[in-house]
């Protein structure tokens, strides 16, 4: 277990189930600090948390009195970490999906390029269901579109390290990224910022129903808040940003000239 005084694990939690225990137990085995954002749930499966955070002084566990979603969650957990003194915070799904093993890998990329955003790409195994593989490749190729280039791997994988700063910044300055509109707005607005990506591999399980996997993903209200978020973001893109972007391109050409 590595602990740090700079880097945090951020575990937001809606109604998760069984599996919140056993991912919350797992991450603590490879890294501390971990903080856990109970987003409004009220299925019980947060109750276990506070006798084993009376166990082991490096676990948080911060509760959202309505849910808001993981954006939400993740802006009040990156407000008290900033508080606290973290730079930075990886966020990790609490039903299990996300490597634990890949944790400290992800810190330590986030240590050796503190301005960056380490992003995963996600490596799913046979069991995932070809619709989920099929349909993300919309989103990826609307993501390439608004940064005008291939820089995020993949916006939809939430296992992710953050600077916290400019994290929150950004979503204090917009009402949007709250809910499933949130992995990919925050990786394309921080790229727009001028914050760096990394993308790194990771694999990603895909846990069925029966074996305790949760989804609160609704089709339609959802696919609906992602075409909004997209026509928001190629908008804002022709009007705003293309100009940035373009500056910040000719910068790291000429530093990696220079």
């Amino acid at each position: 277990m590595t602990p740090s005084a700079t880097h945090l694990v951020l575990i937001p939690s809606y109604n998760t189930g069984r599996r919140l225990a056993s991912t919350v137990r797992d991450a603590l085995s490879v890294w501390s600090p971990v903080w856990v954002v109970v987003d409004g749930s009220d299925d019980g499966s947060d109750a276990t948390l506070d006798d084993l955070a009376r166990e082991r002084s490096d676990l948080r566990v911060i509760r959202r009195a309505v849910n808001g979603g993981k954006g939400a969650a993740v802006l009040d957990g990156l407000e008290a970490a900033l508080v606290a003194g973290f730079t930075h915070a990886l966020v990790l799904d609490a039903d299990g999906q996300h490597p634990i093993d890949h944790i400290a890998p992800f810190m330590a990329a986030s240590a050796q390029n503190p301005a960056a955003q380490i992003l995963g790409k996600p490596i799913f195994g046979p069991e995932v269901p070809l619709e989920r593989l099929y349909g993300r490749q919309l989103s990826v190729g609307l993501v390439h579109l608004e940064c005008l280039g291939r820089d995020i791997a993949d916006p939809l994988f939430g296992f992710r390290v953050y600077p916290i700063k400019p994290t929150r910044d950004i979503l204090n300055g917009i009402r949007s990224a709250r809910r499933y509109d949130f992995d990919p707005e925050i990786a394309v607005r921080l790229f727009w910022a001028g914050v760096p990506v990394v993308n790194l591999p990771a694999p990603c399980r895909y846990i069925a129903k029966a074996d305790g996997g949760v989804s609160h993903f609704h089709y339609l209200r959802d696919n609906v808040r992602m075409v909004w978020l997209h026509t928001r973001l190629i908008t804002r893109l022709i009007f705003r940003e293309w100009p940035r972007i373009c500056r910040h391109r000719r910068s790291r050409q000429s530093h990696n000239v220079t």
